[in-house]
């Protein structure tokens, strides 16, 4: 085990229609022609990472299909390790994504792949040399528990981006070392952002979108300002972005008010291009 990040989670085909509008209860729009990307909340934030420099493994599933070549391909391209990436029987996990003029996104996801992503194939995890696990929940419950609480017993700080919301053991909250969520998630969760804390994590950061991030620690808020982009093309995978830029930098050892800092520019540059993956930067790009 040489990655010193390890991330669990979704891997999917990014099915993209840009639309006029979105379409109401039994209407019929038309959009323009579908764009085929790599994207899936795992894989997303396993090649954020890696494009700004973390050595990082996915622990998740793909299709035998020409789909998970096409997830295999964009993770190896960019330096992610694919070991732990198993081959289902089942389809690789599909997102129908819309995409209106504003650069915002609407999205079904169709798991697929992933629910095969099981606690078996955490069981058989070496923790050796990681210094940060990230998860977030496209994959089973039981899977994302099982992960935190092995990588907490062996010394392994932990980070959970809880998209889409779902209802955690107790133990498994206290064995979070960054909470990560939006703050429509946040809302669903606590009444105030401190209140955060209160469910066991050891900090947490809520994601504000174009007004950027707030870092909630035992010795308080910490807001992060978002970074102004000229042009608002897509928003999709921004949150992904900023989990494995975050993700990034804390296995670098760096604090976690510097860690989102450094996150939110990440992904503010991820808004200026078409699609998640393709959109995220590189060190360099960054600065």
């Amino acid at each position: 085990m040489t990655q010193t990040l390890l991330v669990l989670g979704s891997a999917n085909a990014d099915l993209v229609v840009e639309v006029g509008r979105r379409p109401a209860g039994g209407e019929t729009v038309l959009g323009g022609d579908t764009v085929v990307l790599p994207g899936g909340k795992g894989a997303n934030t396993a090649v954020a990472a890696a494009r700004v420099g973390a050595s990082v493994a996915l622990v998740g599933a793909v299709g035998g299909d020409g789909y998970g070549s096409l997830l295999r391909e964009s993770l190896e391209s960019s330096g992610v390790d694919t070991a732990l990436v198993k081959t289902s029987s089942r389809p690789t996990g599909i997102a129908y994504i819309t995409v209106t003029p504003d650069g915002e996104n609407s999205i079904v996801v169709s798991p697929g792949a992933n629910f095969d992503v099981s606690p078996s194939d955490v069981d058989g995890l070496s923790f050796e040399g990681a210094q940060v696990l990230t998860c977030s929940l496209e994959v089973p419950l039981e899977t994302v528990v099982r992960a935190i609480g092995a990588a907490s017993g062996a010394g392994v700080r932990t980070v959970l981006n809880l998209s889409p919301v779902a209802e955690l053991p107790a133990e498994t909250l206290r064995q979070l070392t960054v909470l990560v969520v939006n703050e429509h998630e946040a809302a669903q969760l606590a009444p105030d952002w401190s209140d955060l804390l209160a469910l066991g994590p050891d900090s947490a950061i809520v994601t504000l979108g174009a007004r950027g991030a707030a870092v909630v620690q035992r010795s308080g808020v910490v807001e992060v300002p978002a970074v102004e982009v000229a042009e608002v093309v897509d928003t999709t995978g921004a949150g992904d972005a900023f989990a494995g830029a975050l993700s990034a930098r804390l296995a670098e050892g760096d604090d976690l008010v510097k860690a989102a800092k450094y996150a939110a520019k990440v992904a503010a540059l991820s808004v200026t291009k078409a699609g998640a993956q393709p959109s995220y930067p590189t060190a360099a790009e960054v600065g």
